[in-house]
């Protein structure tokens, strides 16, 4: 984008935190923390109505937020039983004569949304237009080789999501605390572009400013690479005998859970990002044949120290993740069994609370054939002494402590 960034309609002196390295950070905002309070608050940025086309779970959440702020929010979709249903849920109302909208948010497949954000910007001369797409070059390109007015567009992206869709799935909170990437351009500039990041800060979002080719790069890493890998990893489930399968825990739920994903809508968005996407399994492929060959020969001079580099090589990586409000902290993890009767987890996260010990997260997993869970709590490293000893002392079976 190409003049200095404004302050925001509601002059909150906004700024956002560069990327590092090709890769998302949440922005920072300097007047105003993003607490629970300031992120569920009723006041608004946007002024004017806004036209979201496609009423699936994005676009059928964004109009559920924003119609709690007060905004008019116009609905439309190809198909009139969708558009219906979100409006049955609230997320606005059908469009009608003499609608003006500032805003146009397209939230429809990625292999339809240059042509869906041409339409608009042809129909609504004086609106900014903005996408939703997981994916942020081809569709600038496509607009711009078609001629289309890119000054008044520009990509966006909620790194927010379910694994199931459609409005009967939206909620209003999907995007709160997630982040909101932005993807600026040449063609735009930084004032026209505004509205985009009030619509974000409007919807609990934390704003993000990348390039597109920065941000697909990114999303290549952290989101469609791991997408494959979790579908190719949970195929091996179809065929396992029912013994093996009796016998998961949390750990292959973890590396699954987002493989119930929609294969129509996948295969469109690898499709869009293929060259990056490939770019990463071609690294994964060869550290998966470097651990392979290990395994095939366990007790040859070397192999041992590759499958323990691998693994470290791992650790390493997963440091990096930004935990709580992006933060680099590492927790300590106190697990403890809980009964599965009603309230028991209720009781103890009320308390640790009593304790004194914020929670940083929570995890559970139930334990096959016993009417037990465990529940494992992160803490700061600080706390896990002081809480193991109250917990014991409260009657709390803790199962292990670890950094």
């Amino acid at each position: 984008m190409t003049d200095a960034p404004r302050a925001s309609s509601a002059d909150d002196a906004t700024t956002l935190d560069a990327p590092i390295d090709g890769v998302p950070t949440a922005g920072a905002l300097t007047a105003e923390a993003l607490t629970a309070d300031a992120l569920t608050s009723g006041s608004r940025r946007l002024a004017g109505q806004v036209r979201i086309v496609g009423s699936g779970l994005l676009g059928a959440s964004i109009g559920l937020r924003l119609r709690q702020h007060g905004v008019d929010v116009i609905l439309d979709d190809v198909s009139p039983a969708a558009r219906s249903l979100a409006v049955d849920y609230g997320a606005g109302r059908a469009p009608a004569e003499g609608d003006d909208p500032v805003l146009v948010v397209v939230a429809v497949p990625p292999d339809v949304t240059s042509d869906i954000v041409a339409r608009e910007l042809d129909a609504w001369p004086e609106a900014l237009v903005t996408d939703v797409a997981s994916v942020k070059v081809a569709p600038l390109a496509e607009l711009r080789a078609r001629g289309a007015d890119v000054s008044r567009y520009i990509g966006s992206h909620p790194m927010a999501g379910r694994e199931r869709g459609g409005a009967v799935s939206a909620r209003a909170d999907l995007f709160v605390g997630r982040p909101w990437v932005i993807a600026g351009h040449d063609d735009i500039t930084y004032r026209r572009a505004a509205a985009v990041e009030d619509l974000a800060l409007d919807l609990g979002a934390t704003p993000v400013e990348m390039t597109p080719e920065e941000h697909d790069a990114g999303v290549a890493l952290v989101s469609h690479a791991p997408q494959v890998v979790a579908s190719l990893m949970a195929t091996r489930l179809r065929d396992a005998p029912d013994a093996s399968l009796g016998l998961a825990g949390q750990g292959v739920r973890d590396v699954t859970r987002i493989a119930s994903s929609d294969p129509v809508l996948w295969t469109q968005i690898l499709g869009a990002n293929a060259s990056r996407v490939a770019d990463v399994l071609r690294d994964l492929r060869a550290d998966l044949d470097r651990v392979l060959g290990a395994l095939e020969a366990p007790d040859a001079p070397g192999s041992r120290r590759t499958v323990a580099e691998s693994i470290g090589a791992g650790n390493g990586g997963v440091a990096r993740l930004p935990g709580k409000h992006g933060q680099q902290t590492q927790f300590s993890s106190v697990i403890v069994m809980v009964d599965d009767t009603p309230g028991q987890l209720a009781r103890l996260l009320t308390e640790i609370g009593e304790i004194g010990v914020n929670l940083e997260d929570l995890r559970l997993e139930h334990s096959p054939g016993a009417q037990v869970g465990l529940a494992e709590v992160s803490i700061v490293p600080e706390q896990e002494d002081r809480l193991v000893t109250e917990l014991e002392a409260r009657g709390w079976t803790v199962a292990g402590a670890f950094a």
